[in-house]
C-alpha cells in the first residue's frame, strides 16, 4: 500500500530544514509585474560580467558537449595549482562553493558532533549542519557599536569550540554583512583551534576583500593542516551561472572530499569558462576596482540619505532602513529594482544591496530617496 505521507520517510534532520531562498530572479519579477528594464542588485553578481576569453572558451566547448566532462577537472586543477602555489592534490572542485560546504558537512559531521558559526553568517552554514543531525552552535556577532559592527566575534567563537566540534565556519568577508576579520585575530583563532577541528575559511569574496586588507589564507595552510579555504568563480570572475567553486586544503582532507564528490559535478562548459577566466586576471582586477569605487559612491549616497551601513570589504552593502525594511523592499520591487531582504538572518531592519553599474546605483539611490 502506498504511503499516505511519503515526505515523512525523510530523515528527521532533513524534514526540519527550511530551504535557502535566493535573490529574486529578473524573469520572475517581469512575470509578476510586467515590468521591463529591471535592475537586480540582490545576489552580489559581478555586473561587469565574465571575461570575453571565458565566454569564447565556453562557446568553443559546445562542440564537444556530447561528451562527458573531465571528472577530475584536471586542467583547471593544474591552473589553480600553479596560480596558488599549492599541489593539485590539495584541491577539490565543486559545483559552486555551496556544494563544497555540503561535502564538508557530510564528510566530517554526525549526530555526535557540533559545528560553530557566527550569527549573521552565510545562511547555508546552519542548513548543511542541520542536514547531518549535528549540533549547530551559533555565536552572537559583535554589537553595532563595536569597531567591526555585526562582524564575527572570533574570541567568543574560539571559546565555543569543544572536543566534539568538527567544523568552524568563518566567512571572510562575511555575507550578508560585508564585515571582515583582521589578519592578527584570525591567525590567533587558527593557533587556538584544536587539531580535531577543521576551520573552514570561506573566501567567496576574496578578490574584493584583499583590496581592503583581508588575509589570504593560503600561506597558512602548511602550518595549519586543519584549515580549509573555499573560493568561487561566481563573484569576481562573473561566472555565477556556471557554478564553479574550489576548496584548498591538506591533501588528506582533499582526498576525503574528492571521494564524496559526485562524478561529473562540474560540467564541461563551466570548466572551460573557469580555466579561461583564471588566465584573464586583468579582467578580474578591472572589474573589482570598478566595483569597489562604485561601492564607495553607493555608501556615500546612503549616508546622504541618513542611512547607516555596515563596513564592507565585498561588492555589496548591508544598509539599515528601519522597521519598514520589508515595505521598502516591496516598493523598490514595484519600481523594478531588486535588492535583498535579510529578515531571515535576523536583520529585520536591513536590506542588502549589491553594487551595480554606475547608472544602476544612481537609479537605486534616487528611487530609495523617493521611497523613504
Amino acid at each position: 500500500m502506498a504511503a499516505q505521507h511519503p515526505g515523512r520517510l525523510a530523515v528527521q534532520a532533513v524534514r526540519g530544514l527550511s530551504p535557502y531562498v535566493p535573490g529574486k530572479p529578473i524573469a520572475e519579477l517581469e512575470r509578476e509585474l510586467g515590468l521591463a528594464g529591471i535592475v537586480k542588485l540582490a545576489s552580489n553578481e559581478n555586473p561587469h560580467g565574465a571575461s570575453a576569453q571565458a565566454l569564447q572558451a565556453m562557446r568553443a566547448a559546445l562542440d564537444e558537449i556530447w561528451l562527458y566532462p573531465d571528472g577530475s577537472c584536471h586542467a583547471l586543477k593544474q591552473a589553480l595549482s600553479a596560480q596558488l602555489g599549492v599541489g593539485a592534490d590539495c584541491l577539490t572542485i565543486g559545483n559552486g562553493s555551496n556544494e563544497l560546504l555540503m561535502l564538508l558537512a557530510e564528510a566530517f559531521l554526525g549526530s555526535d558532533c557540533s559545528a560553530v558559526y557566527a550569527q549573521y553568517g552565510f545562511a547555508i552554514y546552519p542548513l548543511v549542519i542541520a542536514a547531518t543531525g549535528a549540533r549547530a552552535i551559533e555565536v552572537p556577532a559583535l554589537g553595532r557599536d563595536s569597531a567591526m559592527p555585526l562582524g564575527h566575534d572570533l574570541t567568543a567563537m574560539a571559546a565555543a569550540v569543544g572536543g566534539h566540534t568538527r567544523l568552524v565556519f568563518i566567512a571572510n568577508p562575511d555575507n550578508p554583512t560585508g564585515t571582515w576579520a583582521a589578519p592578527a585575530p584570525l591567525k590567533r583563532f587558527l593557533e587556538r583551534a584544536p587539531a580535531s577541528t577543521l576551520v573552514v575559511l570561506d573566501e567567496a569574496y576574496f578578490e574584493y576583500g584583499r583590496e581592503c586588507g583581508t588575509e589570504d589564507g593560503v600561506p597558512w595552510l602548511p602550518e595549519h593542516p586543519n584549515l580549509v579555504i573555499l573560493r568561487t568563480f561566481s563573484k569576481a570572475y562573473g561566472l555565477a551561472g556556471a557554478r564553479v567553486g574550489y576548496a584548498i586544503s591538506h591533501p588528506e582532507v582533499a582526498d576525503v572530499l574528492n571521494r564524496l564528490r559526485p562524478a561529473f559535478n562540474v560540467n564541461s562548459l563551466a570548466q572551460a569558462g573557469a580555466l579561461a577566466a583564471l588566465a584573464d586576471q586583468e579582467h578580474v582586477r578591472r572589474a573589482v576596482a570598478q566595483s569597489l569605487r562604485e561601492r564607495e559612491r553607493l555608501e556615500a549616497g546612503l549616508r546622504r540619505l541618513g542611512l547607516w551601513s555596515a563596513p564592507s570589504a565585498a561588492n555589496f552593502v548591508l544598509v539599515q532602513v528601519g522597521e519598514q525594511a520589508p515595505q521598502v523592499f516591496q516598493r523598490l520591487l514595484q519600481q523594478g529594482i531588486i535588492v535583498r531582504p535579510v529578515g531571515g538572518y535576523g536583520l529585520h531592519d536591513c536590506l542588502r544591496i549589491s553594487v551595480g553599474l554606475p547608472a544602476q546605483n544612481e537609479r537605486l539611490l534616487a528611487t530609495l530617496a523617493r521611497t523613504l
